[in-house]
């Protein structure tokens, strides 16, 4: 977006502490995660929180994240910066691509701790997608947007072949990219079954969640800006689209929803808000039961913006919310949030053998431990 991307990987606040307080009260349901191994080998599990992780980039801001498991993530942000650990954070490797180093990077899907596929966004040939297939030891420059009216936000893949990446409106309609072949060349789709843009409206290229996806065809994307905080909804891998508004609030080029998280085809989470930090973000989250098609505001929203926005392996009811403020835990399905830990980070992510990372200003990565 726009508005957001004018900042360049500064975002709305430049907090530098380091430190991250314990995750109070998250208990037994965060220690989901380590509760069977623990209680297999006859101990209880430990109260897990977020344990920050030497990234030795300080003067990066990662708002890109892939989860592949509790070993293994990948990071990408501000400078052009991609790293990579495959020890549980103990130690990351600068895998950034070559002459990168005047691109944003917000978006990154691993495939594994070898194929990865990063976003750079901006106006014009600053949008560009690079590929690896060997842990970012070399990479391929798999597309460079060549329209300046565009500026492309967000990735999301359905499988190891099939994803999409999304626009801003070009001639007031979102525009999105398609590859079937993991990211090696894209293709523009049409429009014809993407609704009209609302004046103003765009995504937010905060945290790499703009765009999701959940299952093999069905994908969401997130608006803001606009007088409706909108979430676009295809079930055909983003040929056809239709359009539903939430009640996050928006009509402010700073407002609307950040970031989407789908546990399935059919329950969604959508948090957000102001991105600007003396601006108050009530109703900053909603929930769907039906795909998109209509969404409820959060009985408790999280009190402040929120930039991104995981469910937690394995439960059904469990999702955490970050931003530069804070963490929020949900139990209840996104009813009900509650602030669990005050370290600033911009997205979160979650692999489905229970590891879970968070990344953000000031080189900030941290993964979910006991």
């Amino acid at each position: 977006m726009r508005r957001l991307g004018s900042t360049r990987g500064t975002g709305p606040t430049k907090r530098t502490s380091r430190a991250v307080a314990a995750a109070v009260g998250i208990g037994v349901l965060l220690a989901v995660t380590a509760a069977a191994p623990a209680q297999a080998r006859g101990r209880e599990p430990r109260t897990p929180h977020w344990r920050l992780t030497d990234t030795g980039a300080p003067g990066v801001r990662f708002r890109g994240l892939s989860a592949v498991g509790r070993d293994t993530a990948w990071v990408a942000g501000s400078g052009g910066t991609v790293l990579r650990t495959t020890d549980g954070g103990a130690h990351w490797r600068n895998v950034s691509p070559p002459g990168a180093a005047d691109l944003q990077f917000r978006d990154v899907e691993a495939f594994g701790a070898r194929r990865a596929v990063v976003l750079a966004i901006g106006e014009g040939e600053a949008s560009r997608v690079y590929r690896t297939d060997d842990g970012g030891a070399t990479w391929t420059e798999s597309f460079r947007n060549t329209d300046a009216r565009a500026f492309y936000d967000c990735l999301a893949f359905f499988d190891h072949r099939h994803g999409l990446a999304m626009s801003d409106p070009v001639d007031g309609r979102f525009r999105l990219l398609s590859t079937s072949d993991g990211g090696r060349s894209w293709t523009v789709l049409p429009d014809t079954g993407v609704p009209a843009a609302q004046p103003g409206e765009a995504g937010f290229a905060a945290s790499g969640q703009c765009l999701v996806a959940s299952g093999p065809r069905d994908v969401w994307l997130a608006t803001g800006g606009a007088a409706h905080a909108r979430v676009l909804h295809s079930a055909d891998r983003g040929l056809t689209w239709t359009a539903a508004d939430t009640p996050v609030p928006a009509g402010d080029p700073a407002k609307g929803v950040f970031a989407l998280a789908f546990r399935d085809r059919v329950h969604g989470l959508a948090v957000g808000g102001d991105y600007r930090a003396d601006q108050a973000s009530p109703r900053a989250a909603a929930t769907t039961g039906d795909g998109g098609r209509s969404w409820q505001p959060a009985a408790t929203p999280p009190p402040a913006y929120r930039s991104g926005v995981a469910w937690l392996p394995h439960r059904r009811t469990a999702a955490l919310a970050v931003g530069p403020t804070g963490t929020d835990l949900t139990t209840d399905g996104g009813r009900t949030w509650r602030t669990v830990d005050t370290g600033s980070y911009d997205t979160v992510d979650c692999a489905p053998d229970g590891g879970c990372w968070a990344a953000g200003e000031t080189g900030r990565v941290a993964r979910l431990g006991g």
